[in-house]
């Protein structure tokens, strides 16, 4: 069993609290509405249990969960941090692979910054198991391929389209969805005849957000080199001046996300 697209428990750790401000809780209330009394909760890559420790206390207290992920070592953190260790087990599975039987019993399935490491058929097929068990679904915190930072300066554009063209980029004969993630799932519920409901979530950070800042900028400049590498010779100095701006308490980044509601009619 291998990572759709690995992550570290250090970086879930990091933005776990700017995840929190941004997801919608207007569409996490109404989820939770429909879970109704004694909901039984399968969230999606699970990683270390940041969603379910954010919407378990908008849900009636008899409720359970099943977390699904590749990561036994991450399962165990989300395991050992949930609100109600008792209510909640753990299912190691390639996410990618998940079908209807994985689901058996969920009145909600929730995921969270899934949908752009999956391919097409491999979001066809969870959609499809969520609709074959006709339970309410709330993806969380979907990248939609828009980033801003403040201010602005000439090299972003051509970060920001090679970071998005990585997010696309073809990974181990897997070709991802990236930004295009959220609205090919609500596509899918449509045409399965379900309704949706979307709410943008962005991440809004500042200098209070420092770590985050410094390790999110790193990465979407590893990135956007990684896919274009004639912009290796700007990266570092964008680097040190977005820096400067962040100390000096100046630079602003929005991230921009949108959550999603589907349930069946």
């Amino acid at each position: 069993m291998t990572a759709i697209v690995p992550v570290s428990a250090d970086w879930l750790a990091l933005r776990e609290s700017a995840d929190a401000r941004a997801r919608s809780l207007t569409l996490a209330r109404r989820a939770a509405a429909m879970a109704g009394a004694a909901p039984v909760v399968h969230d999606l890559g699970s990683g270390t249990g940041s969603m379910t420790r954010w919407l378990a206390p908008h849900l009636d207290d008899r409720q359970t969960w099943v977390l699904h992920d590749w990561n036994r070592m991450l399962l165990d953190r989300a395991v050992a941090r949930h609100p109600s260790p008792g209510a909640v087990r753990a299912n190691v599975v390639d996410i990618a692979r998940l079908d209807a039987t994985d689901l058996a019993g969920a009145t909600l399935v929730t995921a969270s910054a899934l949908l752009d490491v999956l391919t097409a058929d491999e979001l066809a097929a969870i959609v499809d198991a969520c609709v074959a068990v006709g339970a309410p679904v709330l993806f969380a915190l979907s990248v939609i391929g828009r980033v801003e930072l403040y201010p602005a300066e000439g090299d972003d554009g051509s970060f920001a389209a090679a970071f998005n063209a990585h997010q696309r980029r073809e990974r181990e004969g897997r070709r991802l969805l990236g930004p295009d993630g959220v609205d090919r799932a609500r596509d899918l519920f449509a045409d399965a005849g379900w309704s949706v409901e979307e709410e943008s979530t962005p991440w809004l950070l500042d200098a209070a957000d420092g770590d985050l800042v410094t390790e999110w900028l790193d990465g979407w400049l590893d990135a956007a080199v990684e896919q274009r590498p004639e912009l290796a010779a700007r990266r570092d100095s964008v680097a040190r001046l977005r820096a400067a701006q962040l100390d000096a308490g100046v630079l602003r980044v929005t991230v921009h996300h949108r959550d999603l509601l589907a349930w069946p009619p």
